[in-house]
């Protein structure tokens, strides 16, 4: 009772004038503040964080001040008779408070009028927004803030950390399933508004993603997807349905594997990540393996086909200079011999027959023409294709790796 009576004469004047202490004096009321802070779940769909605090907020309030050096610990239904900062988090989806049983909070008075308001118990859990860059997924660092800030204006209130980066706790201690905390720190900030700046206290904390299980999970796959596409390289040219199912079902099962690698994330990412850009140059080998097939045994039905057509060349040849020669013979005798009856014969074979065999000789030399431009993109040897695909299929996918790697592991 001896307490309740020292403390009275300040709640009543509490309970009379709800005012912000800085009214009374005309200096900003400083509000230091600490929290204890844990994250159970972190969602890169739909980008947002549940975060469970336990925040510290001390001020002094000079309207509390009593005589003595004691300290008081206050029950907690007495909050409603005091100034408490109405502190509140930005970007904030949701949020309850844990009552159960009752709202258990710390309140202690000091005689020179300081507040301590602890809630030691009473657990704000939060969902809050944020912007996540997934550029560089599943090798990214998320830098997440949690901003506190107020009602008042930095003319009423001013808020500031209890110990820097001690004031915080909890953090060192966090466990998530796919992130680790790399650093965190605090700030003190404001926000420009229409109405004025109002302080903000900042928590600013990095974690960087756990991608071990995506390299066991997708890129170790892939991987073996592309070496799997290359075992038809040893395949000979004739069997077209072992190099045919090997080429589809690589091409289809790395088709399975991009879907379900996408389908964890929200379809409303548009932009490229890390992850399906590996997954696109997988693909590409794959498909060209498959490609580098088609265009082998094209190349070696060609080979084939062009020895028939080869042969009725020749033979067409030798039609067209026999009938060379024999019109050369015929022109010959006509000088020689000055028969009415022989020239009038060597004129209708050359009517009849020679003006037939001429349109041929052109086909025939267009068609050589046509042979020879297509030999020139012809391969001479269709077998060569696999041998030079051993090699530079492995080449080419080993350099793209490192350039890949390098560059989103260091850049």
């Amino acid at each position: 009772f001896k307490n309740i009576k020292i403390l009275c004469p300040g709640c009543d004047r509490l309970n009379k004038d709800m005012l912000c202490p800085s009214d009374t004096h005309g200096v900003p009321q400083l509000c230091r503040a600490g929290a204890w802070t844990h994250m159970p779940r972190l969602c890169s769909v739909p980008q947002d964080y549940t975060a469970t605090i336990s925040l510290r907020q001390r001020w002094t309030d000079p309207r509390l001040v009593f005589h003595g050096n004691k300290s008081f610990t206050l029950d907690a239904r007495l909050v409603d008779l005091l100034w408490v900062p109405d502190t509140y988090i930005v970007e904030l989806k949701r949020s309850f408070l844990h009552d159960v049983t009752v709202g258990n909070c710390l309140v202690r008075l000091f005689s020179n009028g300081t507040v301590l308001y602890f809630f030691l118990s009473y657990i704000i859990t939060t969902t809050v927004a944020c912007n996540m860059d997934l550029s560089k997924y599943p090798m990214d660092t998320q830098t997440l803030s949690v901003f506190s800030s107020g009602g008042y204006d930095e003319n009423d209130v001013t808020f500031t950390w209890l110990w820097g980066n001690s004031s915080v706790h909890g953090m060192e201690k966090l466990r998530l399933s796919q992130y680790t905390v790399e650093r965190y720190h605090t700030l003190v900030s404001r926000s420009q508004q229409e109405t004025g700046s109002y302080p903000r206290l900042i928590l600013q904390f990095e974690l960087r993603r756990n991608f071990l299980y995506f390299i066991l999970e997708t890129y170790v796959p892939s991987t073996l997807l592309v070496m799997l596409s290359w075992v038809s390289f040893w395949i000979t040219l004739d069997s077209v349905p072992a190099r045919t199912c090997i080429g589809v079902t690589a091409v289809l099962s790395m088709t399975t594997l991009m879907i379900g690698s996408r389908s964890s994330l929200s379809k409303t990412n548009c932009f490229i990540k890390a992850i399906d850009v590996y997954l696109g140059i997988c693909f590409s080998f794959i498909f060209g393996a498959l490609v580098e097939y088609a265009v082998a045994h094209y190349s070696s039905s060609q080979k084939h086909a062009a020895k028939r057509p080869a042969n009725e060349l020749t033979e067409e040849i030798e039609e067209v200079n026999i009938t060379n020669i024999l019109k050369n013979f015929i022109t010959s005798y006509k000088q020689k011999v000055n028969f009415t009856s022989i020239e009038i014969s060597s004129n209708n074979v050359n009517c009849s027959d020679l003006t037939m065999k001429s349109h041929e000789k052109i086909k025939c030399v267009l068609r050589n023409k046509m042979h020879r431009i297509i030999g020139y993109f012809t391969i001479q040897n269709p077998g060569n294709v696999d041998h030079y695909s051993k090699l530079l299929f492995s080449l080419f996918f080993m350099v793209v790796n490192v350039f890949y790697w390098a560059y989103y592991l260091y850049f």
